[in-house]
């Protein structure tokens, strides 16, 4: 199965139920073509959909509309394509969704769906008691294509990047993976905790389990060596990568370069991984030069975030992930941090997946990803990682919020980021090797506003030495 990357969103469901609309909008936050079935069938044939079913019947009309959706099922560049109701009743269509398209249900009980279009011209609209029947005969045939159910945007943009976040979706980890053998990677504490509900959900296909060390030592050429020699997956099989952000970075790095490439699923345990580090296919390892200096993109087939997982999470972990939600939130405009757990997830890693589907190789607008990342991994880097990713972060924001000529009120209040004690020299130096550093000299993630941020910014190396040195104790 190609990755959610390189297929077509494609939304069905019945009439009424906001196709075009919601569309439109998804379309837009993934930076790809928007296609209406039904007005491409119309501008090609000069007709109304009425009219052509006036005109032909609908058995020719559906003949139609399926040479209609093949062909733009068939184009290369991924789109989000609206189907008409009836579509989804082609053998032909069916067969080519399963191929090409992440398919979204877009879910309206009949009620609704006859107060919307009732009465309204449509064809198959017009009398209350066949519309209704039509809606239940529909109902299961949609239920059964789905690969997802969409209620917003943002439901629609996770199902895009093939990132699933729903209470107990570990539960119902095999889904979607093909029959090939799965090897399990997780650090000893995640596979002590959730590592029997993932073991009993992969079933028979779970064919080998690694594990690897907590935090970022799993991130060191010595563990992935480790890795690499110890697995014993043909290039159909798959790797799932269960734990934090260290481990999806470093087991979606051994994914990519493993037989030059085998499919991996991410399922991240931490909240940092959850709103973060899980999602978007950027995988790497740390040097003592710098972090995540050697690595790749490699988008995973699925990425499965369950925010039950998060109940054993320890406090400290927690914050950790918290400096995430915060950047996301910084980057998004909006006050992500005050939401309820579950939908602080799905908002933060639905704002990501859209990012990464409109730059998913990091030419252009998801380098604001890093938001006070440049800081944040010299200050690791200077302690040899000691220091928590998520207490990095939260100083960084702190100095790009200051360059940036922004209040911290909401990194102080939230994260309350207390000094570094690490060499200053050797935090410099690292920030200097930085992969996003242009002939050594640094580029920085600033903010114009929140909501509007600005990348590849260059200040004068004295102001971002102070700016440094003031997150560092003395």
């Amino acid at each position: 199965m190609a990755a959610p990357l390189d297929r077509h969103l494609a939304l069905v469901g019945f009439m009424g139920a906001g196709k075009t609309v919601l569309g439109a909008e998804v379309a837009a936050q993934l930076g790809r073509p928007f296609v209406d079935l039904d007005r491409e069938i119309e501008r090609a044939s000069g007709q109304t959909i009425s009219d052509l079913f006036i005109a032909s019947g609908e058995p020719a009309f559906r003949v139609l509309e399926a040479e209609a959706a093949r062909r733009e099922l068939r184009r290369a560049e991924p789109a989000v394509i609206a189907l008409g109701g009836g579509a989804v009743e082609g053998v032909m269509i069916v067969s080519e969704l399963r191929e090409r398209a992440v398919t979204v249900l877009l879910e309206i009980d009949p009620d609704e769906a006859w107060r919307r279009v009732g009465g309204s011209g449509r064809p198959l609209a017009a009398d209350e008691p066949s519309f209704r029947a039509l809606h239940e005969r529909r109902a299961p045939v949609y239920r059964a294509l789905a690969d997802a159910v969409a209620q917003d945007v943002d439901d629609a943009v996770l199902a895009a990047g093939g990132v699933q976040v729903e209470l107990g979706a570990v539960e119902r980890l095999a889904s979607g993976l093909s029959e090939g053998p799965v090897a399990l990677v997780a650090d000893a504490r995640v596979a002590g905790i959730h590592g029997p509900v993932a073991r009993l959900a992969l079933g028979p296909q779970l064919a080998e389990t690694h594990e690897r060390p907590a935090g970022e030592e799993a991130k060191t050429i010595e563990a992935v060596e480790r890795l690499w020699r110890a697995l014993r997956l043909p290039r159909t099989g798959a790797l799932v990568a269960l734990g934090g952000g260290s481990v999806t970075d470093a087991a979606g790095f051994v994914a990519a370069s493993y037989l030059r490439g085998i499919p991996w699923v991410s399922v991240p345990t931490t909240l940092l991984g959850q709103v973060d580090a899980g999602i978007g296919g950027k995988t790497g390892i740390d040097f003592p030069e710098g972090k995540n200096l050697v690595g790749a993109f490699h988008w995973p087939l699925r990425t499965v975030i369950d925010p039950e997982l998060l109940a054993t999470l320890p406090e400290e972990e927690r914050a950790n992930g918290m400096s995430e939600v915060v950047k996301t939130g910084l980057l998004a405009g909006q006050s992500l941090w005050e939401l309820q757990e579950p939908e602080l997830v799905r908002r933060c890693a639905a704002h990501k997946t859209a990012v990464c589907i409109r730059d998913p190789y990091e030419h252009g607008e998801r380098k604001a990803l890093n938001l006070g990342h440049t800081f944040a991994h010299a200050l690791e880097a200077a302690s040899d990682y000691r220091l928590p990713h998520g207490q990095a972060v939260a100083l960084g924001l702190l100095a790009a919020l200051r360059l940036s000529g922004l209040p911290t009120d909401v990194v102080d209040d939230v994260l309350a980021p207390q000094p570094a004690q690490v060499d200053a020299d050797r935090a410099w130096a690292a920030l200097g090797r930085d992969k996003k550093a242009a002939n050594g000299r640094p580029r920085l993630v600033l903010l114009e506003r929140p909501g509007e941020p600005r990348t590849d910014v260059e200040l004068p190396e004295e102001e971002i030495r102070q700016a440094l040195d003031s997150l560092i104790r003395d």
